[in-house]
């Protein structure tokens, strides 16, 4: 997602220099994208470059953004210079696609359109410190029925837990599916995760789950809420912590020495107290400022 920053940052700075193509986990993302044109993979003209962002190592120290990341090392690369001429991702939807029926309309509310937002509650294995109280998602839920009706998504295969009273498509949703979705919508929740970056492509509120693991100007868009503990605790009163697990799961990987210094047990999934610091309440009262916008 934030790589499309890097292509269209290149191609604003240097009209009709290059021409680009990609090859990535996800071509769904590049779907439509007017940047690039297919280039075949024997091209001996062709200069492969694979991208990375290591920029992210200084991020503690100096206020570089996720978005700005591929964009600097793809202009050290073709050794000129290069900066982010957005702050914000690109997805880019046909006509048709704006205009067809939402997974909501289609399977849940008769083709009646409804104010809803899209959360993410779980967490994938290798991060699990991202992971906020089930307890406060369901909470949140329960005390802003009524404002939007709130759509569960996930992949499957990763840790989810089914939240009460609201509508799940855990596991049921493709890229595109899941671009509409967002498109649609009125607003995110989540941790740091590929809805929050859904939502700043398409310029949606996003109630962002930091805790105290990523610097809080890393992973800023113009719509987005930051709810942090930067500072409110020893393991990230200077810095974000970059920790990866809350309790060691026992299953070879190397993060599970990348322990968060600061577990609360006892809930339905173990948590960083960094996280369990941020309420429902504080959640709440951004979701409330938007409810009158999405009538």
């Amino acid at each position: 997602m934030t790589m499309t920053v890097a292509v269209q940052s290149l191609h604003e700075t240097y009209p009709g220099q290059y021409v680009t193509d990609i090859r990535t986990p996800c071509p769904d993302i590049w779907q439509h994208n007017p940047w690039i044109t297919p280039i075949p993979d024997n091209d001996p003209e062709a200069t492969r470059i694979q991208m990375e962002y290591p920029q992210i190592n200084r991020s503690n120290q100096t206020p570089i953004n996720f978005v700005s990341c591929y964009t600097e090392f793809l202009g050290e690369k073709l050794g000129r210079p290069l900066y982010a001429r957005s702050n914000r991702p690109f997805i880019y939807l046909a006509d048709e696609e704006k205009n067809w029926l939402t997974m909501l309309q289609e399977h849940f509310t008769h083709g009646r359109k409804t104010p809803y937002g899209v959360l993410v509650a779980g967490s994938k294995c290798d991060y699990t410190i991202k992971q906020w109280p089930i307890e406060y998602y369901q909470e949140v839920i329960d005390r802003t029925l009524g404002l939007f009706q709130w759509v569960q998504i996930g992949e499957a295969g990763h840790n989810h837990y089914r939240l009460e009273r609201c509508i799940s498509v855990l596991g049921d949703t493709t890229h595109r599916m899941l671009h509409r979705l967002v498109y649609h919508s009125a607003i995110g929740l989540g941790p740091v995760t590929y809805l929050m970056h859904l939502c700043a492509a398409f310029e949606k509120p996003y109630v962002y789950l930091a805790g105290g693991r990523e610097p809080v100007t890393f992973l800023c868009y113009p719509k987005m809420h930051t709810l942090h503990t930067i500072g409110a605790l020893p393991c990230c009163q200077q810095n974000a912590c970059w920790k990866s697990r809350v309790v060691p799961l026992g299953d070879g990987d190397p993060k599970d020495k990348q322990l968060c210094e600061h577990p609360v047990i006892g809930l339905k999934t173990p948590v960083a107290k960094c996280m369990a610091m941020i309420q429902p309440d504080d959640v709440v009262s951004i979701i409330q400022r938007y409810a009158r916008l999405a009538v």
